[in-house]
């Protein structure tokens, strides 16, 4: 009987919202909507700053705007109404759903013996409503989540992969996998030197925007496996 190959990675980190999840841009309009009371931000002020921690999010679109004010109070206020928008939404709409085949790739990955993890830059609060919603159970669909409130830097740094890596015992960051639509999850990838930074084109950003160096661009969540030696190239 022949033993089974080792997976070439241990660790697989997914962003949520754009790339394992699509939420009808359910993030974008509840934070512009959040903004409003400040500023006159737009879709697109708020898609520059997808992927960030969101208190530094809303602080860079206030900052965008010659009368936005970016002191800690306004921020925290416009973060606070961004948290309840959204748990709302999540909990409600039904527009709410995996991205297609995000469940057959984490069960591909974890029957390889690669830990699946999330990791997102929302606070925990904003997770667990999604997650709650979807089912996705750590130990079940996931094996665990890490949120931006849970480490000391967010986006574009490297502590939720740090984070991730010490919740499932990984060493070496070139056998970690990061997945992400947002320039800003490739950044993260890249500090951190993962093994595979990969940029999914369906979400936020564009094929465009994601390409650099050192980056490898996907047009389906599936089309992950082979990358990660899994199935057929």
């Amino acid at each position: 009987m022949t033993a089974q190959a080792p997976p070439l990675f241990q660790l697989a980190v997914f962003d949520v919202a754009g790339t394992t999840v699509f939420d009808g841009d359910a993030v974008l309009e509840c934070l512009r909507d959040a903004l409003s009371a400040h500023v006159s931000a737009s879709l697109q002020d708020v898609r520059e700053v997808m992927g960030l921690p969101k208190p530094v999010a809303i602080r860079q679109v206030l900052r965008m705007h010659r009368d936005g004010d970016a002191s800690p109070h306004v921020v925290e206020a416009v973060h606070d109404d961004f948290r309840a928008a959204l748990i709302a939404r999540y909990r409600d709409d039904t527009a709410i759903t995996p991205v297609p085949g995000a469940a057959e790739v984490f069960d591909a990955l974890r029957s390889a013996g690669v830990t699946v993890a999330l990791d997102t830059g929302f606070s925990r609060d904003i997770l667990d409503a999604l997650l709650t919603r979807l089912g996705w159970i750590d130990g079940v669909a996931i094996n665990f989540s890490v949120t931006s409130d849970e480490v000391p830097r967010g986006r574009p740094y490297p502590d939720l992969i740090y984070r991730a890596m010490q919740l499932a015992g990984v060493r070496a960051p070139w056998s970690v996998i990061k997945v992400g639509d947002t320039p800003f999850d490739l950044l993260e990838g890249l500090a951190a030197n993962c093994g595979l930074v990969v940029g999914v084109t369906y979400g936020t950003h564009s094929r465009a925007e994601l390409e650099r160096p050192k980056i490898v661009t996907i047009d389906s969540l599936s089309a992950l496996l082979p990358l990660a030696g899994l199935g057929a190239a």
